[in-house]
């Protein structure tokens, strides 16, 4: 699989499992103290190829993750679910330990951020599932997260992420029944 994006991730092993993967290119941060010159080269690469952001599923990742879309508007972003990315023995949570597998099914689900968007899934319509404020509403947002290949989000930045993602209320709709479903038979 060729990713035609450059791809950025956190270190020396993210970038040495991501070409385990896939055929790509990519730009590490060196952690999340990220410098201007760093910053300066994916500008450059998004102009000349595009970006795709691809940082660990925890809280230095996610930090990473706000400070390149900040600095760097229009760029990808693809997700690994934190249980992916989790390294055996637990120790550790980072893109080096997933699986090759996961990898690939993550970069193939990539998401671009739209600036200006209408919002077509409301507060009200994530009430209605049970993804605020209810005593599943963790675990839901979790598995949608995780279905729809979106990261782990709080409730205000999940329907900050389905609307600027453009996630529609029918894919909506449909991930939250398989979630419904699996919980149902769980039981």
């Amino acid at each position: 699989m060729k990713i035609k994006e450059v791809i950025v991730v956190e270190g020396k092993d993210d970038t040495a499992r991501v070409k385990e993967a896939v055929d790509a290119d990519t730009i590490e941060t060196g952690g999340s103290a990220i410098d201007e010159t760093v910053l300066e080269q994916i500008r450059h690469a998004k102009d000349k190829r595009g970006i795709i952001i691809f940082t660990d599923p925890d809280y230095p990742g996610e930090r990473i993750r706000h400070i390149v879309t900040e600095q760097v508007p229009g760029c990808k972003h693809a997700f690994l679910p934190k249980h992916l990315a989790r390294a055996k023995l637990d120790k550790g949570i980072g893109i080096e330990h997933a699986s090759v597998e996961d990898i690939r099914t993550a970069l193939s689900s990539v998401y671009e951020l739209v600036e200006e968007y209408e919002e077509h899934i409301t507060k009200d319509d994530l009430i209605s599932y049970g993804l605020l404020g209810g005593r599943l509403s963790r675990q839901r947002r979790q598995k949608l997260g995780i279905k729809l290949h979106i990261g782990k989000t709080n409730g205000k930045q999940l329907l900050r992420r389905l609307n600027m993602f453009q996630i529609t209320k029918e894919q909506l709709n449909e991930a939250m029944m398989d979630i419904i479903q699996e919980e149902r038979n769980e039981e």
